[in-house]
């Protein structure tokens, strides 16, 4: 899919991307989940176009993950003043038999740098549209309140408050439901390891992500925090 192409020849990729995807579909694909879904696992994840959620997990089938997404990977949102879980967390977990959460930031983020710079001045949250605005307000409360020198290397910054807002959510979401839930931060920028792509934990609802993983797995326990 080429970026600079007109929107006709997009449209004709999607829908050419769509008739690959039926193809390789056999009459079965769905047998199992075409009436009702109870998909394991929920995924909330951020919108951005490099990180695919059921890709870094290498899942291809149907019914395995419910996934959420949007910028800066957030699990909450405020209803008359309260914080509550988004409902799109709530709701597998309420009506799906969902048991566990998995919460996935990752190096980069452009929302947490957003909330970064407003927070350090040199971004006029009031210049931005207001969807983005509602969007960042948790986000920058995040930053305000993170354990973080905020006056260090921008992106080293910027990568451990991706990791703050990651264990935070979790923290959150344990207190709100009864699944397990465990954070990941996905590194495309080396900042954990030099694997492209991997998925780090950094945060579980209880105890200690060191002890959450079996052996072959210890690895990917390298909080930067």
């Amino acid at each position: 899919m080429n970026t600079g192409s007109r929107p006709e020849q997009l449209l004709s990729d999607l829908l050419d991307g769509n008739d690959r995807h039926v193809a390789r579909a056999d009459e079965s694909k769905f047998d199992a989940v075409r009436d009702a879904q109870h998909p394991p696992v929920v995924s909330v994840c951020c919108s951005d176009s490099r990180v695919s959620q059921e890709g870094m997990w290498d899942i291809s089938e149907p019914g395995q993950l419910f996934t959420v997404a949007n910028i800066g990977n957030r699990s909450t949102t405020e209803v008359d003043g309260e914080r509550v879980l988004d409902g799109g967390v709530a709701y597998p977990v309420t009506f799906t038999d969902t048991g566990v959460v998995a919460i996935v930031g990752h190096t980069g983020c452009g929302a947490v740098t957003a909330a970064y710079d407003v927070v350090t001045g040199e971004t006029d949250l009031a210049a931005l549209p207001a969807g983005v605005q509602q969007d960042l307000d948790s986000l920058i409360t995040m930053v305000e309140n993170a354990p973080v020198d905020l006056d260090g290397e921008r992106s080293t910054v910027v990568d451990r408050l991706v990791e703050h807002n990651v264990r935070e959510q979790v923290e959150f979401v344990a207190t709100q439901t009864d699944a397990a839930v465990y954070g990941f931060v996905y590194d495309i920028h080396h900042r954990y390891g030099d694997a492209d792509g991997r998925a780090y934990l950094v945060a579980v609802g209880e105890g200690d992500p060191h002890e959450a993983v079996d052996e072959a797995h210890r690895g990917v326990v390298a909080p930067l925090l």
